[in-house]
């Protein structure tokens, strides 16, 4: 009987052993520093703000894994032997495997800057670092001098930053956040939509500097960060500077000569590495050659749900090419919820137009990206109003015209029932720019379920 081991307890890792039990008998053993259990990376932030307790963020009830004869282990790999197949553990253990998974995640960009290790300084990306940032935001006053946290400084303009400046304004904590680039967010976002968003966080009293970069942190005399200095010399008192400038692979202690790594594990497009039996999924694969059109990195919650799904194929016989389809993802800007499906990059390519929606109050937009010769959609962003997934990617992967996106907007919209509709609104704007006269169809139940 085969004997799988998975190092890493995330989405990507607990798909792989969740698929391998549903199609076979193997041995499989799960191998986790961070927490005992599986939990839901993304609930964290409201882990924080009081809004659920850890064991709310369990997908599955603790019996679950012994039930479905899935092994856990609570434990550190130092080191493994590729050739003997055996993973040697911090606490001495030796697990052998047949078949091995790394899922080992990412964990917070570190660029060098002097002061990044003081206390009081982190990132926000594993339970440990959740459990940091409530020592952190409630650290012991000893001395006289000694400062409550009043004012942080995040450090990176992406989603993780708004996340962490959200959960600091619970407890009250003044947050200046420092974004090298000119707007929100901007290797990703085109220019309307990171206006709407930058407005957005400023909105709930968040200092946003744009074109600010840190120099360096410096501390005080109980040796804990006392404040920030930025690239123009600019001084920012602060009692906790928050790092979340992107994620990197973490993957340190593979970095071995033998298993072949770049800036992650390095895959074909079957998820196996350069080492017999030896795949890598989710945050930590890089792919040799990746899916036309996307990054070598996919480090984005359903990818790695697909990587431990496609894997498990593969393990179990029938060997899978991974294919994730049409782009996709969705966050949370505060009160904003955001999907973007297809390409829509922070700058139009040769050959596209935009056609870009946003309401009077600035909280909600939509924009599509579509082919300027063949008026074929290309892509979709969606900042407030839902939109079905199912019919964003039958437009798109259908090759349906932005013309005929126009007509059934109504078969896209997912809001729940007495929200506004802003259908009229964006097909008059439509109709005005592009100079033609559509008319709006009326939502078909028929055509939503169809899977023409």
């Amino acid at each position: 009987m085969k004997n799988i081991v998975i190092i890493g307890n995330g989405i990507s890792g607990i798909s792989a052993a969740r698929h391998i039990r549903k199609r076979s008998d193997y041995r499989i053993l799960v191998v986790s520093a961070e927490t005992r259990h599986f939990f839901s990376r993304t609930a964290l932030m409201y882990i924080y703000m009081g809004h659920m307790e850890y064991e709310n963020t369990k997908p599955y009830e603790d019996y679950f894994w012994e039930k479905n004869r899935i092994d856990l282990m609570y434990d550190r790999v130092e080191s493994v032997d590729y050739k003997t197949k055996r993973l040697i553990m911090q606490s001495g253990a030796s697990v052998a495997y047949d078949d091995l998974i790394l899922a080992v995640g990412s964990k917070p960009n570190k660029f060098g800057w002097p002061g990044q290790d003081l206390p009081g300084v982190q990132g926000l990306y594993s339970y440990q670092d959740l459990q940091l940032l409530e020592e952190n935001t409630h650290p012991p006053f000893t001395k006289p001098n000694d400062r409550k946290v009043k004012r942080a400084v995040i450090v990176g303009g992406g989603l993780i930053g708004v996340e962490l400046a959200e959960m600091l304004l619970t407890r009250n904590i003044e947050v200046t956040f420092l974004v090298r680039e000119s707007k929100f967010w901007g290797n990703i976002l085109p220019e309307e939509e990171g206006r709407l968003v930058s407005n957005h966080i400023q909105s709930h009293h968040v200092d946003l500097r744009f074109n600010t970069e840190l120099a360096r942190i410096e501390a005080g005399e109980n040796g804990r960060v006392s404040h920030i200095l930025t690239k123009d010399g600019e001084r920012i008192d602060c009692e906790l500077v928050g790092l979340t400038a992107g994620v990197s692979p973490n993957i340190e202690f593979l970095e071995d000569g033998e298993l072949e790594t770049n800036r992650g594990i390095k895959v074909n497009r079957y998820l196996e590495t350069n080492q017999p039996g030896v795949y890598a999924i989710g945050d930590c694969a890089e792919f040799y050659e990746p899916v036309p059109g996307r990054r070598p990195l996919e480090q984005v919650w359903y990818t790695g749900r697909m990587m431990g799904e496609t894997v498990a194929q593969t393990i179990c016989g029938d060997r899978t090419i991974y294919e994730p389809g049409m782009w996709f993802n969705s966050a949370k800007f505060f009160d904003i919820e955001y999907q973007t499906y297809g390409w829509v990059r922070a700058n139009l390519e040769e050959g596209e137009s935009a056609f870009y929606w946003e309401d009077s109050k600035g909280e909600k937009c939509l924009k599509l990206i579509f082919n300027k010769a063949s008026r074929k959609l290309k892509g979709i962003n969606n900042f407030g109003i839902r939109m079905r997934h199912e019919i964003a990617e039958r437009w798109i992967e259908g090759g349906q015209t932005v013309d005929y996106v126009m007509e059934h907007l109504r078969d896209a919209n997912f809001d729940p029932e007495f929200h506004t509709l802003y259908e009229k609104q964006i097909l008059n704007k439509f109709n005005q720019e592009q100079g033609t006269t559509i008319s709006l169809k009326k939502k078909s139940w028929k055509r939503i379920f169809s899977k023409a």
